[in-house]
């Protein structure tokens, strides 16, 4: 088992300055990175028998709409694709990938560890096209809430984040700043969002918020109707 006692998340150098522009900010913002989130992907035919038992197993249905996000207990599952998904756990979730793979069961896919995923995100695809893979290594997750946080993010992402066009449940697969992210717009009752981005570009991306956040600093926060 490896020692995650002395874990450093990507971003933990921030977490000073993320606090002092929630400060600044007089509620218009948060910004915080929430690391070491457990995220596994999942590929396989929606159609087919594994996407029930994957449900099943998760306590939530995979979603079927696109870009949509589906909640159960502590879990969220991300649509990405026509056959992939994404699931997301608080960081103390363990061997979600393992019962993932029971539940499909092991004739039909293949596991790959969050190591082996760093170097070729589909060594665990098979012939089947049902794939198990544990990518909590790949990315850490910042959040940006507050009223002002579309604001925020709209500056540098290219999608429409009103939210007619992108409510609560939705995600997304996009850029911010020019660095590939997944996007949730957090569903519930505080306006915030999930940024999913690969630890290599944390800091660059994190440097970017909050410098495009000082336009937010010492503005009052919205009223949310």
């Amino acid at each position: 088992m490896a020692d995650t006692a002395a874990r450093r998340s990507p971003l933990a150098h921030t977490a000073d300055r993320f606090a002092a522009v929630t400060r600044s900010s007089r509620g218009a913002l948060r910004l915080a990175e929430l690391p070491f989130l457990a995220q596994v992907t999942v590929r396989l035919d929606p159609k087919s028998p594994a996407a029930e038992a994957a449900g099943l197993a998760l306590g939530v249905p995979l979603p079927l709409v696109p870009n949509t996000v589906n909640r159960g207990g502590e879990l969220a599952v991300l649509w990405l694709g026509p056959d992939e998904w994404l699931v997301v756990g608080p960081a103390a979730t363990t061997g979600l990938a393992e019962r993932l793979r029971t539940a499909i069961g092991d004739e039909h896919v293949t596991i790959a560890d969050e190591h082996a995923a760093v170097v070729d995100e589909h060594t665990a695809v098979v012939d089947e096209h049902t794939a198990v893979v544990d990518v909590s290594a790949q990315r850490t997750t910042l959040l940006v809430a507050g009223p002002r946080s579309r604001d925020l993010l709209a500056h540098g992402c290219p999608i429409d984040l009103h939210p007619r066009a992108f409510g609560i449940g939705r995600c997304a697969q996009t850029t911010l700043a020019r660095a590939h992210v997944v996007l949730v717009a957090r569903d519930d009752l505080r306006p915030g969002f999930w940024v999913l981005v690969r630890s290599s570009f944390a800091g660059y991306l994190a440097d970017w918020l909050l410098d495009a956040a000082t336009e937010h600093v010492g503005q009052p926060a919205l009223q949310v109707s």
